[in-house]
């Protein structure tokens, strides 16, 4: 069976958040390195290595903290520029890299747990004035707003945890 390309839906802009749904999307990302931990858990190295379409569940895993960690990255970067230009990365080749196709999945594991807690500690304390800051990306030559970066990282990390989700259901 072919995967779904969206396991967990497409995912739906939500340009105008309000405090509470600003919340429930902090809430998730809160949540995200425990439920990509709990999809992972007991999988053995040769089913950490099950591809979903073009990555295996162990590349999916290091492409979350590392893509997370750059968002919390660029999320600093705009609170304390004025409308910065962020560093693109080219997601293929950082997962073909052998920590992503070989490395054990606690490491990136751990990481994501540090970076969301760092992450939502600091979107806890951010204001509306300070969601409304954005930062331009290189390739699309559009202006991202803090809120749509919220909105998109919590599909995010809901949408790869998905993948690995269906795997374990499809494989056992």
């Amino acid at each position: 069976m072919t995967p779904p390309a969206n396991p967990a839906g497409e995912y739906v802009a939500e340009p105008q958040l309000t405090d509470a749904r600003r919340a429930e999307l902090i809430a998730i990302v809160e949540q995200a390195p425990q439920r990509l931990s709990q999809a992972v858990a007991g999988l053995s190295d040769e089913q950490l290595n099950a591809k979903y379409r073009n990555w295996s569940i162990r590349q999916i895993v290091q492409h979350i903290a590392d893509s997370h960690a750059h968002s919390y990255i660029r999320c600093k970067w705009t609170l304390t520029e004025e409308q910065p230009l962020i560093k693109a990365y080219d997601e293929n080749l950082w997962s073909a890299l052998p920590d992503a196709r070989n490395g054990d999945v606690a490491a990136p594991l751990a990481m994501l747990a540090g970076v969301h807690q760092c992450w939502v500690q600091l979107l806890r304390m951010m204001t509306p004035a300070d969601f409304a800051r954005s930062f331009n990306h290189p390739e699309t030559g559009n202006a991202v707003v803090l809120n749509d970066a919220l909105s998109y990282y919590a599909w995010h990390g809901r949408h790869h945890t998905a993948q690995i989700a269906w795997l374990r259901e499809q494989h056992g």
